[in-house]
């Protein structure tokens, strides 16, 4: 018998197990489901070197880079945690019977989220711990009382069914209903659980063809689910006249480093960067990217499929190569392609496609109205970042990228996603399918949550939230007025 057969089980397995157990998950105690949550934590740091010395041999990602990650992975195990026992999540809302409300009668109302049932979440390549099988996806559905199967990526298996076997055994040392997890693996399974109709919510980061597919499958099913999916990003930065003029060789350089770190394979990678015409930034930028170096990526698929998608700029009019080389080697080079606005405008489908990887694409523009018509032609992005002076004119630029962009950043970095209470890791398609929810953060919870009303519901009916005696101990919004415990 191999570790596969002992820790990855069938779809039909999975799912027959995770349907028995979301009831008593739906029930759970948030102190239960909280101490779930750590004890995975705890067994995932207790073999922290282990687990990173497998993962450095999978991914070709640094012992410094997955020692990080796996920090990050147990940290928002154990914020979830702490989400769960605080409570606010469930946004429990009491609205007393009122006879003489303004608009009529108003009957005993109270709202209250509730677990949405079994989850498929569909792990990352770039991201082993963290975005992966114990990662932020993981947890927010454990953390909201919902089974979870996830699906393994191939990038790296072994891992995949170690953190799996540390998660199994923390969730039955710590007596967590069967069923509360699984792992499956294959690309066919992958189709065949997100048609699973005992499935009520799936979640995927990675790109933008394989995403889209499992998307529609999941709106072609007799009863569609919600397919929360991050799909891809090219992270758009605009310097303006001031910034490239105040500090060039500082932006130069926090450019070259965020977009060649991790050999470019983050999706909040800037893949654009817009700098004013005449300006010294644009060699500044060459020089920093020639002298950053590259790397093995994750996979050879990833390698080739990077190098596949720099074709449209290489063999685009108006478009040159700046920094970088035309030969394609087993570790590719951090390369810069350069355009003016015009060409960016003529061919703004082509040239805002994402290259995973260490790529990027500089415009130059010559005037403000110039560097808003390339806003306008954005279409949805994960970040979108502005390098500015205090006393410079932006706020229709700021606008519009907070129109286009789930997070707007002034004078940073996109790369580094802080998980924190209000972190927003999403964007309008194509970066996400759902805009108004994030991948990263407490919030981000509330996509296993849907919300349910009770009306004129005896106290013994209802659940713990809503009751008046509050025994859970959480702060509710009572008849329009916050009430703490």
């Amino acid at each position: 018998m191999t570790a596969s057969d002992t820790i990855t089980v069938d779809v039909d397995t999975a799912m027959t197990e995770a349907a028995a157990a979301a009831p008593r998950l739906a029930l759970s105690a948030p102190t239960a489901r909280a101490a779930w949550l750590r004890a995975i934590a705890d067994r995932l740091d207790a073999d922290a070197d282990a687990l990173v010395d497998l993962a450095a041999r999978e991914s070709h990602l640094t012992t410094q880079r997955l020692t990080g990650e796996l920090v990050r992975t147990t940290f928002q195990l154990r914020l979830f945690a702490q989400t769960v026992e605080d409570g606010r999540y469930l946004d429990a809302t009491i609205d007393h019977a009122d006879p003489d409300w303004p608009m009529g009668a108003r009957p005993d109302l109270r709202r209250v989220l509730r677990p949405i049932g079994p989850a498929a979440v569909y792990a990352a390549s770039n991201f082993p711990f963290a975005f992966s099988v114990a990662g932020g996806d993981t947890a927010a559905a454990i953390a909201a009382g919902a089974p979870v199967v996830v699906k393994a990526h191939p990038a790296h298996p072994e891992l995949s069914r170690a953190v799996a076997g540390h998660i199994l055994a923390a969730l039955d040392e710590a007596e967590a209903p069967g069923g509360t997890f699984a792992i499956v693996e294959g690309r066919e399974e992958g189709r065949t659980l997100v048609l699973d109709p005992r499935l009520a919510v799936a979640t995927f980061t990675g790109s933008l063809s394989g995403g889209r597919a499992l998307f529609d499958l999941a709106a072609s099913r007799p009863e569609p689910i919600p397919f929360y999916g991050e799909l891809g990003s090219v992270n758009p930065v605009f310097v303006t006249r001031a910034a490239a003029a105040a500090r060039p060789e500082r932006i130069a350089d926090g450019f070259a480093a965020s977009m060649t770190l991790g050999v470019g394979q983050f999706c909040t990678k800037p893949g654009v960067l817009f700098v004013p015409e005449s300006s010294a930034l644009q060699q500044l930028v060459v020089d920093a990217v020639r002298a950053s170096s590259g790397g093995p990526m994750l996979t050879d698929t990833i390698r080739d499929g990077f190098y596949g998608s720099l074709d449209p700029l290489a063999g685009r009019d108006g478009v040159d190569l700046l920094a970088g080389s035309a030969e394609r080697g087993d570790q590719p080079t951090p390369t810069v392609y350069g355009t003016d606005v015009a060409t960016f405008l003529a061919h703004p489908e082509e040239l805002l496609e994402e290259h995973f990887g260490p790529a990027a694409l500089l415009v130059r523009y010559g005037s403000d109205d110039e560097l808003l018509a390339a806003a306008r032609s954005l279409n949805g992005q994960l970040t979108a970042t502005v390098h500015g002076e205090d006393d410079d004119s932006v706020g229709d630029l700021i606008e519009l990228l907070a129109a286009k962009a789930g997070r707007v950043l002034w004078n940073g970095w996109p790369t580094g996603v802080s998980v924190t209470y209000a972190q927003q890791h999403g964007g309008p398609y194509p970066a996400t399918t759902a805009p108004h929810f994030t991948s990263v953060g407490t919030a981000s919870i509330g996509r296993f949550l849907r919300p349910v009303a009770y009306q004129d519901a005896p106290d013994a009916a209802l659940p713990p939230a809503l009751q008046d005696a509050n025994p859970l101990g959480i702060p509710r919004l009572m008849d329009g007025t916050i009430q703490l415990p």
